[in-house]
């Protein structure tokens, strides 16, 4: 594994960090586990992806599902 390899790689585990801690923040236990449920097997899904434009490009679509669940969850409070 190169350092360019090692670097995107990071970021996807940073993001996953993330996406589990935005989770956690969902009051309905039930809707709770399911987004974990999702969330992990989207990430496994994708783990077989070498591409670097298309790991990038999940990144990007990651960062902003997660970003749409943040918002989400400031509006139910």
């Amino acid at each position: 594994m190169d350092l360019k390899q090692f670097m995107v790689r990071q970021q996807v585990l940073t993001l996953y960090r993330k996406i589990l801690r935005t989770i956690k923040q969902v009051p309905n236990e039930q809707d709770r586990e399911y987004l974990k449920n999702w969330a992990t097997s989207e990430f496994k899904g994708n783990k077989k992806i070498a591409d670097e434009f298309a790991i990038k490009s999940l990144i990007v679509h990651g960062e902003n599902s997660m970003n749409e669940l943040k918002k989400n969850l400031k509006l139910s409070k």
